[in-house]
């Protein structure tokens, strides 16, 4: 039996690794949380806590791994059990050497960061994408035989950042493109003002917090307010900042379904989160730090939950490919009609 492996970060991008490996029934599938070869790189890993605020850590892994178990998925951590016909990846920045050897598929999992100064440089420079602290370049490295984006916005995103046309097709993305679902719910508050706040902080990046509250509550202009927290965030001290600078009225939410809460607001205030597309997507009033005409471009096509079959059957077909990469038919997979299978069970918490 041919042998797939799934790369996997935080929950999210397990979860949607879990649905592509669900439609492929017929393969002996896999799961590694993104693991690198770099002695150096393991060292800080399992040494400091530099890398803390990357899915390269214990504790991204500790999670992925956790979700893994629940579900009885098969776990081979950095490869080492078995030899693969084709690796999934959910992020190109850091790809280990001898996995290149391989079939390999990029499968984009969110929203990319900003494209800053230097990213240009690591880019220009041609130094390793992950280089620039963020996610800017992620899917723009061109180093996987395919590349399965969200929306046709992304898709020329990819190609101007570097990442060759004729390997992108456009599958939509698991967990972001059925989500007119959400607005069936049993989330008991309605009408607020939601604030989806971000780990910029935990990632070693700079966050004035206090200015962004006061600027919620200022849009908010006397409306309810809801903070719902980065489940990677420092709970304990973004719910001490938001009694402070909020009113006293304010909910607080560390947990729960994220997208319930969008489905009942009546305005969306993000800073760089993938949910503002659930916003988006369920037309409600949105603001972000990214560009909203930006974002409405590159938005998460909505096709109904059949991104994990579209992806599956690619990876279905290409698995079985014998010719050159280049040579690939991939456009006539991505636009195969697909048959209906979707789980909200599986997406039910994020």
């Amino acid at each position: 039996m041919q042998k797939i492996l799934f790369i996997t970060g935080s929950v999210n991008q397990t979860s949607q690794m879990h649905q592509i490996a669900a439609e492929l029934p017929e393969f002996d599938c896999w799961f590694s949380q993104l693991f690198t070869d770099n002695s150096f790189f393991n060292f800080l890993i399992n040494n400091t806590t530099l890398l803390n605020g990357t899915v390269l850590s214990n504790y991204y892994r500790t999670n992925s791994e956790k979700y893994l178990h629940q579900h009885g998925l098969q776990i081979d951590y950095g490869a080492k059990l078995n030899q693969y016909d084709l690796v999934v990846f959910c992020s190109d920045l850091l790809i280990p050497q001898r996995m290149q050897a391989t079939k390999t598929i990029w499968v984009q999992e969110g929203m990319v960061d900003k494209y800053t100064l230097m990213s240009q440089l690591v880019k220009k420079l041609k130094l390793p994408p992950f280089l620039c602290g963020n996610t800017s370049l992620n899917g723009s490295s061109n180093v996987c035989d395919i590349y399965c984006s969200a929306s046709e916005g992304y898709k020329q995103y990819f190609v101007e950042k570097g990442t060759a046309n004729h390997k992108i097709a456009v599958t939509g993305m698991p967990n972001y493109d059925n989500l007119q679902q959400f607005l069936d719910n049993d989330f008991p508050h309605h009408n607020y003002v939601m604030v989806a706040t971000t780990d910029m902080r935990e990632t070693y990046r700079f966050e004035n917090r206090p200015a962004f509250i006061k600027s919620a509550v200022k849009i908010a202009a006397g409306r309810p307010l809801l903070f719902k927290l980065h489940p990677n965030e420092n709970a304990e001290r973004a719910e001490r900042e938001i009694r402070r600078f909020a009113p006293a009225d304010t909910m607080i939410y560390k947990t729960g379904n994220t997208n319930h809460m969008i489905a009942n607001c009546c305005e969306l205030i993000t800073q760089y989160s993938t949910v503002v597309y659930t916003g988006i997507a369920l037309g409600k009033k949105v603001h972000s730090w990214f560009n909203i005409d930006d974002l409405m471009q590159l938005a998460p096509i909505q096709n109904g939950g059949v991104s994990a079959n579209k992806i599956a059957q690619i990876c279905r077909a290409y698995i079985k490919y014998n010719g050159k990469s280049n040579n690939f038919d991939l456009q006539r997979i991505v636009n195969k009609k697909v048959r209906f299978e979707y789980s909200e069970q599986l997406v039910a918490n994020y």
